[in-house]
C-alpha cells in the first residue's frame, strides 16, 4: 500500500497579488524537491505544473495539494526536512486558519492514483468521524496493516 494525502489551504489573497508572491514563486522549486524526494510517487498537477488552478471546493480561494508516497516517513521527510518546512512555518502569512481538518491521509493500493473526488470524500469522512484507519492525520498515523485489517 502507498500513502495518499490531500491538504487544502484558503488563500488570504489572490494568487496574483504581491502579498502571496513569495509563496507562488516557490511553488515550482518546492514541487521539484517533492518529485525528487525518496518515496515520492505522484502529485496532482495541471498543464502548468501545479494544482493551484484545480477547483475541488465551492470556495475559489481554497487551493489543493494532493500526492502519493511510498510511506508516511517519506512524506514526513519531505514536509519537515526540506525547504518545504520553511514555507510550512509561514503559512499563516498567506492562508487563513481553517477550523476543521485541512489535510487527510489514507492508504491506496500500489499503482492507484486517487481522484480529487476521492480525496475530498476522505477529507469529509475524516471531518465527520475523526481519525480512523480509513482516513487519518499524522496524530494517529494508522498503518497500512491496520487499514487492511479494518477493511477485510
Amino acid at each position: 500500500m502507498n500513502l495518499a494525502q490531500l491538504n487544502i489551504a484558503k488563500a488570504k489573497y489572490s494568487l496574483e497579488s504581491l502579498e502571496i508572491k513569495e509563496f507562488v514563486d516557490n511553488l515550482e522549486p518546492v514541487n521539484k524537491i517533492a518529485e525528487s524526494s525518496d518515496g515520492f510517487i505522484w502529485r496532482l498537477k495541471d498543464e502548468g505544473g501545479d494544482a493551484t488552478n484545480i477547483v475541488a471546493f465551492s470556495d475559489p480561494n481554497i487551493i489543493v495539494n494532493m500526492s502519493v508516497w511510498e510511506s508516511a516517513d517519506a512524506l514526513k521527510n519531505f514536509m519537515f526536512r526540506t525547504h518545504h518546512r520553511d514555507f510550512l512555518r509561514r503559512k499563516t502569512e498567506w492562508f487563513h486558519n481553517i477550523p476543521e481538518d485541512s489535510y487527510v491521509l489514507w492508504w491506496v493500493p500500489y499503482g492507484h492514483i486517487p481522484t480529487i473526488e476521492e480525496a475530498v470524500e476522505k477529507l469529509d469522512f475524516l471531518r465527520k468521524y475523526g481519525d480512523t484507519a480509513n482516513a487519518f492525520t499524522f496524530k494517529s498515523n494508522f498503518s497500512a496493516k491496520e487499514y487492511m485489517e479494518s477493511n477485510f
